[in-house]
């Protein structure tokens, strides 16, 4: 009974491929599918960025006083990711590099661009995070895109998402 069934099965999968796979074709002398469409727009960078910044915000769970220093934090968080869209949309105007050296020299530089700026997310956290408990602090991590026992060993900014629209 079980050699019936796979032979059957077989015998459909035969047939019915070809078929599937010409249904999947385009027709000869159609036209060229036109180009994929950006979807993800500015506007909807901004949207993300609200999210998140109003979930981290969230899952902190602010007391009144910790509320005061919230606006720096913000404001700050808000000035990277807005630099590094603008660092993304130049580099897609700029010339592809010429070789490898040229990938190594940009990575440098956009490291230390995204350093500099990380700097300035740091001080504006440290007043806020020195006022908060352990387990409020415990959520923030994983809000920020840090790695999971990474064991204070360095990440590449590119994958935190404060510098997301730059990737």
């Amino acid at each position: 009974m079980k050699h019936a069934l796979m032979a059957a099965l077989m015998t459909v999968l035969v047939i019915a491929g070809p078929a599937a796979q010409a249904q999947t074709a385009p027709p000869a002398g159609a036209p060229p599918e036109p180009p994929a469409v950006e979807l993800y727009s500015a506007a909807d960078a901004q949207a993300v960025l609200d999210a998140r910044i109003l979930a981290l915000k969230t899952v902190i769970t602010l007391n009144p006083e910790q509320q005061k220093l919230w606006p720096p934090v913000e404001a700050a968080i808000r000035e990277v990711a807005k630099l590094s869209a603008a660092r993304q949309a130049e580099r897609a105007k700029a010339p592809p590099p010429a070789n490898f050296v040229d990938i190594l020299d940009r990575i440098a530089d956009a490291e230390a661009v995204r350093a500099r700026d990380l700097k300035t997310v740091t001080q504006a956290l440290k007043p806020l995070v020195a006022s908060l408990t352990p387990e409020q602090q415990r959520r923030i991590p994983a809000f920020l895109g840090l790695r999971e026992g990474a064991g204070g060993l360095p990440q590449p900014t590119a994958e935190i998402w404060l510098f997301e629209e730059e990737n």
